[in-house]
């Protein structure tokens, strides 16, 4: 019975990082980037899902595997393999950081809006997501967060397996077979296939981000778990990412993909169109849940990218000065990074918050280009002499590991061939 019991406890030391890491991931990249694919191009793109998925693993693995196997997180590591890797991550983040923090909060503030139905505008409802978020972290730190995202990914997994269920087995999905999918390849598809496997089903950079949660839950809990301990959380949080990618793909492509309807451009139209998705799938009756579920699903994410950007500069700051900041430096650091990214965003928003799909494939976009580069430091590192030889990928590992960076490296130099050659 002892070991039983320390086997639970061992497990609640460790399972958290991965379950934040999906609660940032299901977001845009599920809600509205799988939907889309699957309403646009019907099941045309499930190969480029799963590649998505597939292809980005092992970079993402490397970041909970770094820092269990050194105490240290991954910008540390950049830190170590020398100043221009630290300085071009650093580039990379504040290049994509105000305008990820702007396409996540503007599709919450559409499903705020869709809810509560006060007519308020996305840009001012934006003002209100953030300041709550602002203020949950400021209060509650590392705590509330960890505790709300495993409630948040449950309810939105079981919502959206059922409205799968029911899809399936309804009139819709004999609809779904019939029409020949468009082709993709052209300016505009590629385009959006770029922005599709850019968040699906999250962007490389958050593999910094899992890194420094892993610690942090480390530090709370008195715990440094174990590498198979940090590789079973991380493979709980992703797998469960995909997993409900997978699932809105497939109920874009059942429900939209065929008949007249499409997705409106601004991000309360796009709200309601989703919801209505649910209730025609589930039945009317499951709409306000739904929609609840739906806009708590993005307040997460919202709630959990304003939480990563100033941890990763509170540590970009450390490991810049390499040394390790006195707890005044870092709650310094921390502080003004969540005013400033969020107040910047918002400023982003007053000019664009009706370009919604725009201002996402945009997002996107910049981190399916940095991917490459972020895959690269991540390999360098887990394969580096100063990684004890039990914690470096196997040879089979190592050389799946390659493959897929290669894959990120030639799709990447395809997409910039074709919108400047073609």
């Amino acid at each position: 019975m002892a070991a039983e019991v320390s086997t639970k406890q061992r497990l609640l030391n460790t399972i958290g990082p991965g379950i934040l890491m999906a609660g940032a991931a299901v977001g845009v990249s599920h809600l509205v980037q799988a939907t889309r694919a699957g309403a646009d191009y019907g099941f045309a793109l499930w190969w480029l899902l799963l590649l998505a998925i597939i292809t980005k693993y092992p970079f993402m693995e490397f970041g909970p595997r770094y820092a269990a196997a050194t105490g240290n997180h991954l910008i540390q590591g950049y830190r170590k393999l020398g100043k221009p890797y630290l300085f071009t991550y650093g580039f990379i983040t504040v290049g994509t950081m105000i305008i990820i923090q702007a396409a996540v909060t503007i599709a919450t503030a559409g499903l705020a809006e869709h809810f509560f139905g006060f007519g308020w505008s996305p840009f001012f409802w934006s003002a209100i997501i953030l300041g709550i978020c602002i203020t949950v972290l400021f209060i509650g730190k590392y705590k509330a967060l960890d505790f709300s995202m495993r409630i948040i990914i449950s309810v939105l997994t079981i919502c959206t397996f059922t409205a799968v269920i029911f899809a399936l087995f309804g009139d819709v999905a004999v609809g779904a077979a019939r029409p020949e999918p468009p082709s993709y390849w052209h300016a505009a598809g590629l385009a959006f296939i770029i922005a599709f496997m850019g968040w699906m089903p999250i962007p490389l950079d958050a593999s910094v981000w899992h890194s420094i949660w892993s610690l942090e839950k480390a530090r709370h809990k008195k715990y440094r778990p174990s590498l198979s301990d940090a590789r079973l959380d991380f493979n709980i949080g992703y797998l469960a990412a995909g997993f409900i990618g997978l699932l809105f793909f497939i109920l874009g492509a059942l429900v939209m993909f065929g008949s007249e309807r499409s997705f409106p451009t601004g991000s309360v139209g796009f709200a309601a169109e989703l919801v209505a998705i649910y209730g025609e799938t589930l039945g009317s009756w499951s709409i306000p849940v739904v929609a609840i579920a739906a806009f708590i699903t993005m307040f997460s994410t919202t709630l959990a990218v304003t939480d990563a950007y100033p941890r990763v500069m509170m540590e970009f700051r450390g490991a810049y000065n390499v040394k390790i900041l006195g707890e005044s430096q870092q709650w310094q650091t921390y502080v003004i990074t969540l005013f400033a990214v969020p107040s910047l965003a918002l400023g982003i928003l007053f000019f664009f918050s009706e370009q919604f799909t725009l201002l996402v494939d945009f997002a996107a976009g910049l981190s399916f280009l940095s991917a490459p580069i972020l895959a690269w430091f991540n390999y360098r590192l887990i394969t580096g002499e100063d990684i004890q030889p039990e914690a470096r990928p196997g040879k089979a590992y190592a050389w799946f590991s390659t493959i897929c960076l290669l894959f990120l490296i030639s799709f990447s130099f395809v997409y910039l061939y074709w919108r400047l050659f073609v």
